[in-house]
């Protein structure tokens, strides 16, 4: 155990970590691969290793690696439309590029400070002397706030306990800057929102590789099909002891349409 990030708890503890891999699909769903993920202090430590039946040898690996690792494993055994995860998975644009090498879709959850160039926005006027100017980079949170209330789509994404559970979407042609600070390549962002009981609204923030001209509505099916990983987690306690563990559990999933989806977790 290690005091590190932990997903579940939103904070650093005294955790180990999981990369979880669930299968989705309109019918079903279920956790079909795992890795623990080990800090680099264990793996260059041989003693401890030893101690704790660490096979020899083992090196170490990031969260990203382990998901990619795992997505080669059992990737083309399971039939799928989208590799989605959460925002440890995506704000790294070395684990996107890794999977549009892999000619995956992908529809990764990205932090709200992101910083995008939108594509769709008219950039400043030309003053007629050296290169257009572009759009500016800004986070994709003021992006979001400075777009139209008309942009907005309202969709009913799954059934609510009491009534259907609608968010508003938007999606639009971005760049978004890379782990080195360029700019990196065309990609689509898909922001939603839900209303809350005070009025407000909370975002949620997607960077895909997705055809700009997938409707919101597939976006969003992708995006909240989220939720059937924690159930898959939970069932996973209740009918197979996945709780009964001294360090807890979390993880990273895959949805594909089927979807994969990666979450995190400790």
């Amino acid at each position: 155990m290690k005091r590190q990030w932990c997903g579940r708890l939103g904070k650093v503890e005294n955790c180990q970590v999981g990369v979880y891999m669930s299968y989705v699909s309109r019918k079903e769903h279920a956790l079909v691969n795992m890795r623990l993920y080990l800090p680099r202090e264990w793996t260059t430590d041989r003693s401890r290793c030893k101690a704790a039946g660490v096979p020899p040898g083992t090196r170490f690996r990031t969260r990203h690696e382990l998901a990619l690792e795992m997505l080669d494993e059992a990737g083309p055994a399971l039939p799928h439309g989208w590799v989605a995860g959460d925002d440890e998975m995506g704000r790294s644009s070395g684990f996107r590029r890794a999977l549009r090498e892999r000619t995956e879709r992908y529809l990764l959850a990205v932090p709200s400070n992101t910083l995008v160039r939108d594509l769709d926005a008219t950039p400043p006027q030309y003053a007629g002397r050296g290169r257009p100017p572009k759009t500016k980079f800004l986070r994709a949170e003021r992006r979001r706030a400075a777009l139209p209330e008309t942009a907005w789509t309202k969709i009913d994404v799954r059934d609510g306990e009491k009534e259907p559970l609608a968010i508003e979407a938007v999606s639009r042609r971005v760049q978004a800057r890379t782990d080195r600070k360029g700019p990196g390549p065309e990609e689509v962002l898909f922001v939603t929102r839900e209303r809350q009981s005070d009025g407000t609204y909370d975002p949620d923030y997607y960077l895909s590789n997705g055809d700009p001209a997938t409707g919101v509505g597939e976006f969003a099916r992708a995006a909240k099909a989220a939720h059937r990983v924690e159930e898959g987690l939970k069932r996973g306690k209740s009918e197979a002891g996945l709780g009964d563990y001294e360090s807890g559990h979390g993880g990273v999933g895959t949805i594909i349409k089927p979807c994969r989806f990666w979450r995190r977790g400790s």
